[in-house]
């Protein structure tokens, strides 16, 4: 078996814990390593456990998910946050997002969908609810629809600009691999020199830029 992938359960609501704790340790490849009922609490269990995803709530005493989403990404890059909340249209999702969250999530999503999302961000991959995706990237890039300046996409090489074009439609590695018939592995290494070549901090940012671009299918997702 590979190794499992290091949950923490972050939400103010203890019977929320109880239930996430419950569905990810039935599965074999996913360990909940600690739980936090705040903000403060998860940077600190962050530092303790060194997880590989983090199930963010956003609504908490103390510190919200916004605040703690930016101190952990900023001082563990490798662990990444799939933010959960229970609202579409959540001010404070939007917020952690752009804090340097790997993903968003709605609570009232399927047992399979919240797993696989979890396995998803662990990978690098980014996930954006389905339902709330238009909503994003409306939100995201309302000011204007492309970035002024020069191209963002003048450095990349026609592979990279397939594979950017694959990230913009919302695929993941293995999606884009099965797709333009490459290996996971040069997928992955593909992924990071797009998002370095067009200074995308994440898969997130480079699906928003795509759509500012006019470049990416607007039923993905």
């Amino acid at each position: 078996m590979s190794e499992r992938i290091r949950v923490l359960l972050v939400d103010d609501q203890e019977l929320i814990r109880v239930g996430f704790r419950l569905v990810l340790e039935a599965e074999p490849d996913l360990e909940v390593v600690g739980e936090a009922a705040d903000g403060e609490a998860a940077v600190r269990a962050v530092a303790v456990h060194s997880p590989d995803v983090v199930l963010m709530d956003v609504r908490m005493p103390r510190l919200d998910g916004i605040a703690a989403t930016e101190r952990i990404v900023r001082a563990h890059p490798r662990t990444r946050v799939l933010v959960l909340t229970t609202f579409d249209l959540d001010e404070y999702a939007f917020g952690a997002l752009e804090a340097g969250a790997g993903g968003f999530l709605l609570k009232d999503a399927h047992r399979q969908e919240l797993i696989g999302a979890i396995r998803a961000v662990s990978r690098g991959d980014a996930v954006l609810s389905p339902r709330v995706t238009r909503q994003v990237i409306d939100r995201m890039t309302r000011a204007q629809r492309r970035p002024p300046g020069p191209d963002p996409l003048a450095g990349l090489t026609e592979r990279e600009r397939d594979v950017f074009l694959a990230i913009g439609r919302g695929l993941t590695n293995g999606e884009i691999a099965q797709e333009l018939y490459l290996s996971e592995s040069t997928v992955k290494t593909h992924v990071g020199r797009v998002l370095a070549k067009t200074g995308s901090r994440d898969r997130v940012h480079a699906v928003i830029l795509a759509h500012r671009l006019g470049l990416a299918d607007d039923t993905a997702g």
